[in-house]
């Protein structure tokens, strides 16, 4: 679920399903540039088997057999309907009628299983010769790639020393689309398995996977923006990212048959793993008992069985209402592409993919271990759980920019499989799915009754928030990393001291020596920030930078070549200004 904050228009006036979006504004994001006009000369827009548009014209699944669909197809054409795409490895085909009594006829045509409109409104005449997005014109971002805090928060940065990730290994964002210019993910931008899968058909111009907002491209900055001294880097920015493009332009709509189509094109195309923030619309729960969401749950599901029979693992969002999805009760955000009304659900009704079987559920966590306020919780549904407050990461026109949501926890998770992915080659979806498990740190219950189960798996958390270090099997090398966990407070115009005792290393440290700092203090500008050798040379890291910035969680480089390794090493603090207090929560040293 676009669980980002996507702005108001996106958030509460156009009800799409960008994976439930935050309740919160965003923090600080910095707005995309105007659109520039697309480079290079585009192939020709893909053609209709429909000769015009005509308003009144509806989309809807005809559900047969997998195989050979001629004979249908043959009677979508004989009652009024046109074939747009079809997907004969799954037996579903995409038809377009403007008769109001298209479906009801199709059901009686043999072959035929199951009939459902995917949409209450009209398809847009774009389906038929669809625009290709902007293309940005892009910013340049000064040197510089501070570790930020929802990295270090699942020791993604530790991870890093082990694998950056394996370039073999493809990942799809299936999403608004991706800004494969931004200097920060063009090198691990693969355009080849890119596509658009608006109005569910595969769209292969070039560009057409673009973003037609700024989600899809700030998801996939935090599953893999490259490792290269600018910007952010990525759980995983050793592995390649595919755009699939299933939202449509000007509401960022995801109906069933773009969903269709991107796990097709998914499995087709050796995603190892897919990154899903987003609920299919126009329906935020899919009940079984109504005609049309019926035919919706099939569809999608064999998609995504499909896709996972191909060997891709789908991980999606649990939505941002703060709703308990074990304990369905209402739906009032139903239907979002005409006028929603309230009405009786239950647990049958499902939120499309992230309840589908096989399909990993991911919550968010706020600061720390804590529930992020918006995030879906439930018994039995929460996977795992990581960092979805304020996550800074790419967006289009090579900028950055802060969401909040399960859309943003989403690609954490992605990431983390996609290591994972990297460390265990052939690993099928299945073992990805427990591994992701296994892997995951235990979260007991905070003190909220709606929070049931244990401290290995409940409503909450699921199996706990993500551990990239873990996920890759390995711990840091023995005698080659330490750290101090404790607090150590940080007064007005005084200073502090951490220690770290280092043994078991041979010679000298490092000229690489990384120092890795998480400091919670407000106004860091207060702060000098040293590293003290044992012999007591102090190698500054930082010099009363950062002015009103609140938090130091940034890792940093020192050439202490010069020092014997082992010894008492300390990080020192310096408050040089009174109102603003903090603590060292913690640091360490790389070897």
């Amino acid at each position: 679920m676009l669980a980002a904050t996507l702005g108001a228009a996106l958030a509460f006036g156009a009800p799409a399903a960008l994976a439930g979006t935050a309740p919160v504004s965003p923090s600080g994001q910095t707005a995309p540039s105007a659109p520039a006009k697309a480079a290079g000369k585009a192939a020709a827009a893909p053609t209709s088997q429909s000769a015009t548009w005509v308003a009144g014209t509806r989309a809807y699944l005809v559900i047969t057999a997998p195989g050979d669909s001629s004979a249908v197809r043959s009677a979508i054409a004989a009652n009024g309907g046109t074939v747009f795409s079809n997907f004969d490895s799954i037996g579903v085909i995409v038809a377009h009628s403007a008769s109001a009594g298209f479906a009801a006829t199709m059901r009686g045509v043999s072959g035929v299983q199951q009939v459902g409109a995917t949409r209450t409104s009209d398809v847009p005449a774009d389906a038929y010769n669809p625009a290709l997005p902007a293309n940005p014109a892009q910013s340049t971002t000064p040197a510089g790639e501070p570790v930020r805090a929802d990295m270090s928060q699942i020791k993604a940065d530790q991870a890093w020393a082990v694998t950056t990730g394996s370039a073999s290994v493809k990942v799809g964002i299936l999403d608004t689309g991706v800004d494969d210019q931004h200097q920060d993910l063009a090198p691990n931008f693969n355009a080849a398995d890119s596509v658009s899968c608006a109005y569910g058909k595969p769209d292969t111009r070039t560009g057409a996977w673009r973003d037609v907002d700024s989600h899809g491209t700030h998801v996939a900055g935090t599953i893999a923006a490259a490792k290269n001294g600018k910007g952010v880097v990525g759980v995983a920015p050793g592995v390649k990212i595919s755009a699939v493009r299933v939202a449509e332009p000007g509401n960022s709509f995801f109906f069933a048959e773009n969903t269709i189509c991107g796990f097709v094109w998914a499995g087709d195309h050796g995603f190892k793993v897919t990154n899903n923030s987003y609920y299919t619309d126009p329906w935020q729960f899919n009940c079984p008992d109504n005609i049309d969401q019926a035919a919706i749950i099939e569809g999608v599901k064999r998609a995504q069985e499909y896709a996972e029979g191909k060997g891709s693992l789908q991980v999606a969002a649990a939505g941002n209402e703060n709703y308990d999805l074990a304990h369905k009760t209402t739906d009032s955000a139903s239907p979002n592409d005409s006028t929603p009304v309230t009405r009786t659900i239950t647990n049958a009704c499902l939120d499309i993919p992230t309840e589908l079987p096989g399909v990993v559920t991911v919550a968010a966590n706020g600061t720390g271990t804590s529930k992020a306020s918006f995030s879906n919780f439930g018994s039995g549904v929460i996977d795992v759980a990581a960092p979805g407050s304020d996550v800074y990461s790419t967006v289009p026109g090579g900028k950055y920019g802060t969401k909040s949501g399960t859309s943003m926890a989403t690609p954490h998770v992605v990431g983390v499989a996609a290591l994972l992915a990297s460390t265990n080659p052939g690993i099928t979806p299945a073992q990805l799915r427990d591994k992701l498990a296994t892997q995951a740190n235990d979260i007991a219950c905070p003190s909220d009754s709606r929070c049931t189960g244990t401290a290995a798996n409940n409503s909450f958390f699921g199996e706990g928030q993500v551990d990239a270090l873990k996920a890759v099997g390995s711990t840091p090398p023995p005698g080659k990393y330490f750290e101090n966990l404790g607090d150590f407070a940080i007064n007005d115009n005084a200073t502090v001291e951490s220690p770290i005792t280092v043994s078991g290393v041979t010679g000298n440290a490092p000229a690489t020596l990384k120092v890795g700092v998480d400091i919670k203090h407000t106004y860091i500008g207060d702060l000098k920030v040293d590293l003290v050798a044992p012999d007591g040379t102090v190698y500054t890291l930082s010099n009363r930078a950062g002015g009103g910035t609140d938090n130091i969680v940034q890792s940093f480089t020192v050439n202490a070549s010069s020092e014997v390794a082992n010894g008492l090493w300390k990080l020192r603090v310096n408050d040089n200004a009174s109102a603003d207090t903090g603590k060292i929560d913690a640091w360490n040293l790389t070897f």
